[in-house]
């Protein structure tokens, strides 16, 4: 896979030749220095960009050349993301927030309630449903943010240094969760640049300059490169 950029009269290549495979039910972390390629390569996989060339298959369909509205419609429904930043909807409160997917998806309006409620119940949002973002503490938002993400029951939930926010004791709260959603069978893949966070997953994906430098599995994981 690659994924080429113009600068001026410059070709510049942020992935050159990823050969990647994440099977189901892996918990997958990409590492790497800034520049590397690790935020480009997780944008190609959430269907946020599109490689230059190359193939993605998705859930076992070739995604590589669907048009815009196709892609929209794989994303909403086959990939849940979250953000460092967490990207709620201010004005919302915490059920709407994660509703939102719902919303787009075309899921009738009681059962989308029924079931943000019950992601935020299970994210330890019970008492907070009517809360908004700016009265929550950053640890909550990011736990809306991951009930929002799972809204749709996605193949593949995508984090981007989903605890860079936060404070090492509710960061570790935050990877509890993870992990508790890779034990049920979720799919993970997750940008870090901290070896301890990416020390929770089956493989560390190492990349530099634009390729995969090497992949270490988790008795290697916590070896930084």
């Amino acid at each position: 896979m690659w994924r080429s950029y113009r600068l001026g009269d410059q070709t510049v290549d942020a992935l050159s030749g990823v050969d990647l495979r994440i099977d189901a039910g892996e918990y997958v972390a990409i590492m790497g220095p800034s520049g590397s390629g690790k935020s480009t390569l997780l944008n190609v996989l959430g269907l946020l960009d599109r490689a230059t060339q190359g193939r993605y298959v998705l859930g076992g369909r070739d995604v590589s050349d669907l048009d815009d509205d196709d892609l929209s419609l794989e994303r909403g429904r086959r990939l849940g993301f979250v953000f460092q930043s967490y990207n709620l909807i201010a004005q919302l409160d915490v059920v709407e927030n994660v509703e939102v997917p719902m919303f787009y998806a075309g899921v009738a309006e009681r059962e989308a309630r029924a079931r943000a409620e019950a992601l935020a119940t299970r994210m330890g949002l019970g008492g907070r449903f009517h809360h908004r973002p700016t009265e929550l503490s950053g640890g909550q938002q990011q736990r809306v943010a991951i009930a929002r993400s799972l809204a749709n029951d996605p193949l593949v939930l995508l984090a981007d240094e989903p605890t860079g926010n936060l404070d090492s004791k509710t960061g570790l709260e935050i990877l509890g969760l993870l992990d508790e959603l890779h034990a049920s069978g979720k799919t993970l893949v997750v940008v870090t640049h901290d070896p301890s966070v990416a020390a929770r997953a089956d493989r560390v994906v190492h990349m530099r300059d634009g390729k995969v430098e090497r992949v270490a599995h988790r008795a290697a994981a916590g070896a930084a490169p």
